[in-house]
């Protein structure tokens, strides 16, 4: 019989407790806590499957199983990235379970990951931020309360480089205009502080006057703490700003697959460019680990590259 995923069976006692670990003592945030959820719950189903019903435990789980469990992945066509990272969960339970002794040893270690296909971030070209800003901005000068709000969405992702679920997230009192900065939380819900460009600050300043005016026409119903609200005074969704910002993306090319994402690859990838410090884009960034960053180096050099062979009389 072919594999068609994760039973739902219940969690184990000991995978449930992980879980609440990571959500309360880890501080872990719900989307990340449901992610270790969902592929261990995985791999309990595997394993019930692989020992044919009968009882096994935790400590009895060998490399054998582990192999195994993989091949299944790979079987069902998931990606190389989604194996590594449901293998990482794995192995981070059995740390959790070998720190309270119980388990000997972690055999998720003895497994190597699937190596990973290195992809350069997309991103947009200095030509192309002109572009997308020029856009923007003339939408913006026709005064609509979404065309306002887009614009200003758009300066704060270029000038913070901060993810879409972070800027989705914005309380207003996390925006301070006199000095020009942002607090994000990030990952782990950990907070960092952002400068904000110029220009960012002026098209927040011109939105924060079209969402008062939306505010005081509709009472008591808004949510008064988001930043960036739908026309319904609501705080905006997740899709709503990547609707709102794909839309202009494809209109500077439609064929290159750009996202929101490709905002913040463009925030990185220019400031080293133009000499910005390693360490300096990591801490802006938000990344837990400097390899992280680091491959928005490989843009610039790949850039570089372009460029010596275009321009070198011997390239």
């Amino acid at each position: 019989m072919a594999d068609t995923g994760p039973a739902t069976a219940p969690l184990p006692n000991e995978v449930a407790d992980y879980l609440e670990h990571l959500a309360k003592e880890r501080d872990m945030s719900p989307n990340t806590v449901r992610a270790y959820g969902r592929d261990l719950g995985e791999f309990v189903a595997y394993l019930n499957r692989h020992y044919g019903g009968a009882s096994w435990s935790w400590q009895g789980v060998d490399r054998l199983a582990m192999r195994g469990f993989l091949g299944q992945l790979a079987k069902r066509g998931l990606a190389k990235r989604s194996m590594a990272r449901t293998l990482s969960a794995v192995r981070s339970f059995y740390r959790y379970l070998h720190r309270n002794e119980i388990v000997d040893a972690n055999p998720a270690r003895a497994v190597g990951a699937p190596r990973l296909e290195k992809h350069l971030p997309g991103y947009l070209d200095r030509a192309q931020i002109d572009l997308l800003f020029q856009a923007a901005e003339a939408r913006a000068m026709e005064g609509s309360f979404v065309d306002v709000r887009n614009l200003a969405i758009l300066e704060l992702f270029y000038s913070t480089g901060m993810r879409l679920s972070e800027l989705q997230g914005l309380n207003r009192g996390d925006l301070d205009m006199i000095t020009q900065q942002v607090k994000v939380r990030g990952k782990g819900r950990k907070e960092r502080i952002i400068p904000v460009g110029d220009h960012a600050v002026r098209a927040l300043r011109n939105y924060e006057a079209k969402r008062d005016e939306l505010l005081r026409g509709l009472a008591t119903r808004a949510d008064r703490m988001a930043m960036f609200l739908a026309k319904t005074g609501k705080r905006i969704g997740v899709r709503a700003v990547q609707k709102a910002v794909t839309r202009f993306l494809d209109q500077i090319d439609e064929d290159a697959g750009l996202t929101v994402h490709s905002l913040r690859h463009s925030f990185a990838t220019h400031l080293l460019d133009a000499g910005a410090d390693l360490r300096a884009v990591q801490e802006l960034l938000g990344h837990a680990s400097i390899s992280t960053t680091q491959i928005y180096t490989h843009t610039s050099v790949e850039r570089l590259k372009q460029v010596y062979q275009k321009a070198h009389p011997r390239a």
